[in-house]
């Protein structure tokens, strides 16, 4: 129920759907495969998504001219692609064999790419990378299926658990005992909406890590089939499913993205949502009424709480893969993640840095709290969304079988079957 992937600017879910990649793989096995030199030096594009504005220029500006006279004769021309239409971008300059020599992306679109073999894989081209970072943020960009590790882990989003305690009162709850477990949430949603028609605790279907805090097995231990299916996950939206018959979930609930659960919350209309340190930053600044009043608890979850995270990836097909591993290893060392981490409101994902006093020193703001009680998170949280996940086509087609589901023209295990059984086969023609 928090933000897909935590963006920075945005905070929304946007989709990295399954990119058209015809062609890719042979070009980049071309007898035209650009050879590298060895050698930390030359020119490189590095491309981020969504940062080249008033809050992270200066930063990126500095962190490159910082590498440009550590490493004389090298270049790093950066470029930002907007938030809207990124997947877009990426597909049509992986499509023209143009991409940037280093990317920011998540795991999901790391995952298409790594397929077509047009980035590189790391266990092979930098195994002694993975000593730097933390174990489940190098775990996140390791594919089984693809045999490999397909980016440098940047930074880790995690957040707590946001309350409307001012609906709480109005609508017959304590927010002295805000929910800490499902059973609680679902069972103060019911009497949330019991007594407040059109004031719902929740305002939209599941998504795919939901179903991961919940407990459900999302994918085979092979990582080859999606599995979500199974008792768990019929137990997760049969919860729903009563819900919306008591009407404590209303129709808009079954289209909405995370931007409209945000929405719905910043006008004072939603019970709970989960967000994070930037969420918070956002309430206080564009939502002050509902920030007032403001209850904030741990992450909702059945076991490890849910992460979100971009990473760097570098382009196979790079004439300077020796620049642009170092450019990338670079950007991901301790020391930057953890400057970019106390800009951006983020956590670092390299070994030690969560030890930094930023993120374990209370002193008694609201944001501080947050901060920390994210950071403790951040430590035992992983990446529930599998990166073979498509969030655009398998995304679109569960939430559609969910809305079927939850008013009653399919049964629950129906649909989670159909959702799993499109998933599997889009899984298997990509063999």
């Amino acid at each position: 129920m928090i933000s897909r992937r935590g963006r920075l600017a945005l905070m929304a879910g946007l989709a990295i759907g399954s990119l058209v990649l015809s062609g890719c793989g042979s070009d980049m096995n071309s007898s035209s495969k650009p050879s590298d030199d060895g050698k930390v030096a030359g020119k490189i594009t590095f491309q981020t998504w969504n940062l080249k504005n008033d809050k992270f220029t200066s930063y990126f500006n500095t962190l490159i001219a910082a590498f440009e006279k550590a490493h004389p004769g090298t270049d790093i021309k950066w470029v930002d692609q907007p938030a809207e239409g990124y997947q877009d971008k990426l597909s049509a300059d992986a499509a023209a064999g143009s991409l940037p020599d280093v990317i920011d992306m998540g795991p999901e679109s790391a995952y298409t790419l790594g397929q077509a073999g047009v980035l590189l894989n790391l266990e092979k081209d930098d195994p002694g990378a993975r000593k730097l970072y933390l174990d489940k943020a190098w775990e996140a960009m390791t594919f089984k299926k693809l045999g490999g590790t397909y980016g440098y882990p940047w930074y880790l989003n995690t957040g707590p658990s946001f309350f409307n305690t001012a609906l709480f009162k109005k609508c017959g709850l304590d927010p002295k005992h805000l929910p800490e477990t499902f059973d609680e949430l679902f069972d103060q949603a019911e009497i949330m909406g019991k007594n407040c028609k059109d004031t719902p605790m929740m305002a939209r279907m599941p998504s795919i890590e939901l179903f991961g805090a919940y407990g459900v097995p999302l994918m085979n231990s092979a990582g080859t089939k999606f599995t979500y299916n199974d008792a768990k996950g019929v137990e997760l939206v049969e919860h729903f499913r009563k819900l919306y018959a008591g009407k404590a979930l209303t129709k808009e609930a079954l289209n909405n993205l995370q931007t409209k659960e945000l929405e719905t919350f910043k006008a004072g209309r939603l019970g709970y949502m989960g967000g994070s340190s930037y969420t918070l930053d956002d309430l206080k600044a564009t939502a002050p009424n509902v920030y007032k009043t403001l209850g904030i608890g741990p992450a909702i979850t059945n076991g490890a709480p849910n992460t979100y995270m971009e990473s760097l990836v570098v382009n196979a097909g790079s004439k300077h893969k020796t620049l642009a591993k170092a450019f990338a290893r670079y950007v991901t060392n301790p020391a930057n993640q953890l400057a970019f981490g106390k800009k951006a409101s983020v956590f670092p994902s390299t070994v030690g840095s969560m030890d930094d006093p930023y993120f374990t020193k209370d002193d008694g703001q609201p944001s501080t709290k947050v901060r920390l009680q994210s950071a403790a998170q951040v430590k035992k949280a992983v990446v529930y969304w599998p990166a073979a996940f498509s969030g655009g086509a398998d995304q679109d087609t569960l939430r559609e079988q969910l809305a079927l589901a939850v008013i009653g023209k399919k049964s629950v295990k129906d649909a989670l079957d159909t959702s799993v059984k499109f998933s599997n086969d889009r899984l298997a023609s990509q063999r």
